[in-house]
């Protein structure tokens, strides 16, 4: 529809050669009744002819060369929008196009050569996903699905921690449940992992290893067969949805490689952290925040915050144009104080 009327306009100009002087842009009115199409082409021009903004709508409208096939009115409205009605015969035009090109139908190149990373589900392996993370799973890969159509090189990406007191309670909930099946009494904590799929991963360590684990460390074996089955269950069900990421970035790297000792390093040489009461505060009363937050506690264990400024360092440095997350209602109060600590980090 734009392409048919910029062609008219093209023409009409070189009878009323004021048009050159001015950006002629086509948008979809607010309201459907003003038609398919609108510009406001005559006011843009009024204040520069010195003359009614209408007077100039008609004088164009009174040019343009019109093929009933394709327009069937034009208006104009208001202080001097011109409104196009297409004929919806001209519309169905497309449909044919549609079908000769399949799926590529939409595509552009507009974004080739740029790379875009979108992360999602992203949920802990200690348990299998939920409908919540299904419906983040299909938003997720659905704008990667987007974002290639306009010619970007996409990674999905899988963002998780495979350490930490959910991971023991995991660990130690598997234990408990093979300790069971060995015929044991084991207080089982409301706290821990209830589900089915916790006696079937106990059972499958009962069937490959009998009674010989039972002094093992919760953390060993348990967790390690949790994690792994419980991954392969995740994958499935990606699988089922027809969802394949490209990488999956566990949390637990960014301790092991440095990088969280490195944000707290450079936060502390641009002042924008302090200790207190024995824990280390992120000065986001200074980046427009209401309140300062901590972002290690005082036993030494790091808050949510900080692992994701890590990470979101980390993708930052991996030279993507485009950075989207997905985030769970969960966030909603914890990712206003990660962007604030990228932007600190510049």
């Amino acid at each position: 529809m734009k392409d048919y009327l910029q062609k008219i306009f093209r023409d009409v100009s070189k009878k009323l050669d004021y048009l050159n002087d001015v950006d002629v842009i086509f948008s979809k009115p607010k309201n459907e009744d003003h038609g398919d199409l609108s510009t406001n082409a005559a006011m843009l021009l009024a204040k520069e002819l010195k003359r009614n903004p209408r007077q100039i709508a008609q004088e164009i409208i009174d040019e343009l060369e019109i093929n009933e096939k394709y327009l069937t009115s034009i208006d104009i409205a208001g202080p001097g929008f011109i409104n196009f009605s297409f004929n919806p015969l001209f519309l169905s035009r497309v449909i044919p196009a549609i079908f000769e090109q399949g799926e590529s139908f939409g595509q552009t190149e507009v974004n080739k050569g740029k790379k875009a990373i979108v992360e999602f589900v992203s949920a802990n392996p200690t348990g299998p996903l939920t409908i919540g993370h299904g419906r983040n799973a299909v938003l997720g890969d659905t704008i990667a699905n987007l974002l290639e159509n306009t010619g970007y090189q996409v990674d999905r990406e899988y963002y998780f921690n495979n350490a930490g007191r959910q991971m023991r309670v995991l660990g130690d909930s598997v234990k408990k449940r093979y300790l069971q099946l060995l015929g044991d009494e084991v207080d089982f904590p409301d706290e821990y992992y209830q589900g089915e799929y916790i006696t079937n991963i106990a059972r499958s360590l009962v069937d490959s290893n009998s009674d010989q684990l039972r002094d093992e460390d919760c953390e060993g074996i348990f967790k390690q067969k949790a994690e792994e089955l419980i991954f392969a269950d995740i994958k499935k069900t990606l699988a089922l949805l027809g969802i394949e990421m490209n990488s999956f970035f566990n949390e637990h790297t960014l301790y092991t490689d440095g990088k969280i000792d490195e944000v707290l390093r450079k936060l502390d040489e641009l002042n924008f952290s302090y200790e207190k009461d024995g824990a280390v505060w992120l000065k986001l009363s200074d980046m427009g925040g209401e309140q300062d937050k901590v972002i290690v506690k005082s036993t030494g264990e790091p808050t949510y915050r900080l692992p994701d400024i890590a990470y979101h360092r980390n993708k930052f440095k991996r030279n993507y144009d485009l950075i989207v997350d997905l985030f769970g209602s969960d966030h909603s109060a914890t990712y206003p104080d990660v962007l604030a600590g990228c932007r600190a980090l510049g």
